[in-house]
């Protein structure tokens, strides 16, 4: 009798490591929460978790962090995305910051992000009592990510330190824990941007329509394209630009630029992907307002 063959494509292989670790993450933690930032790959995560439980429903919230500075599109298909799917959805934002007039431009990114992301992240966590919060971080979008377990513990303070982590040895996670430290766990690590977009194209998950190429008034800002609506838009000498372009990555609309495309389709957006050959976040402020930027702010508590 001859044995049977089985084999698994690559998507198949990382749906089904994302898929197990989703399960062991409902398994392990009582309050764990999966954060909705209305990406690509939180939309992936997404479809994943509905797939890794059903038919039943989804066993956690989603968690969206709102600045107050999120495209109008994200916040729209955020909340058709909730209704449709009838998921609870929690909307957190750190309103005394937003009161007070937290921007980019008065106060840097830096000092913004902190207020508008990290402390409103930490807020919600403490406030719902989440001791693990599911993101779509992966290992190949930034250096400090590269460092990441699968599983990423964070103190009572919510902050990470790269030299206090847990082995992983043949996917066996630790997610023992004490009051008021937390895990934030990564189901997508090992997925690339390129994963991300074959995986929505074979599953035919719903995306947000800035990834997709349309003419949009623009400026550009040293080859990288922002919004002329954004905060950021209103500065002396700029020229207005009618021009083709899509999103890489989905931020706020004053520190997120898009690139000259005409991906118009799931098809092209592939094809596209193909040919770069640099990292998605290489448009985001953020990331490169400080040396090392995204590891301090994930020592202090950032996703």
């Amino acid at each position: 009798m001859h044995s049977r063959q089985f084999s698994m494509t690559n998507l198949e292989t990382l749906e089904a490591e994302s898929i197990y670790t989703l399960r062991e993450i409902a398994a392990e933690f009582e309050r764990p929460v999966l954060l909705y930032s209305v990406g690509k790959d939180s939309s992936v995560l997404l479809h994943l978790a509905r797939k890794a439980f059903e038919p039943a429903p989804i066993p956690f919230p989603l968690l969206h962090v709102d600045t107050g500075y999120k495209f109008r599109e994200m916040t729209e298909f955020r909340d058709r995305v909730a209704r449709e799917l009838g998921l609870e959805l929690i909307v957190f934002r750190n309103e005394d910051a937003i009161r007070a007039g937290a921007a980019p431009e008065p106060l840097g990114t830096q000092r913004c992000c902190s207020l508008l992301k990290t402390e409103a992240l930490l807020m919600a966590l403490r406030e719902h009592r989440f001791d693990a919060a599911i993101g779509g971080a992966r290992r190949d979008e930034e250096r400090s990510r590269a460092k990441e377990r699968i599983y990423s513990f964070r103190n009572q303070f919510g902050a990470w330190d790269p030299r206090n982590q847990r082995p992983e040895l043949w996917e066996i996670y630790n997610g023992k824990i004490h009051p008021g430290e937390s895990i934030r766990a990564f189901p997508l690590s090992n997925w690339t941007e390129l994963d991300v977009w074959m995986y929505i194209s074979e599953e035919k998950i719903e995306v947000n329509p800035l990834y997709f190429a349309q003419v949009r008034k623009m400026v550009d800002r040293g080859g990288v394209l922002f919004p002329a609506d954004g905060t950021r838009s209103s500065r002396e000498g700029e020229t207005l630009l009618s021009v083709s372009c899509r999103y890489r990555s989905l931020g706020c609309t004053p520190c997120t630029g898009a690139i000259r495309s005409t991906a118009r389709t799931l098809d092209e957006v592939v094809e596209e992907m193909l040919r770069f050959r640099t990292s998605e976040r290489a448009s985001r402020i953020i990331d490169h307002d400080v040396d090392g930027s995204m590891e301090k702010k994930k020592r202090e508590g950032y996703f």
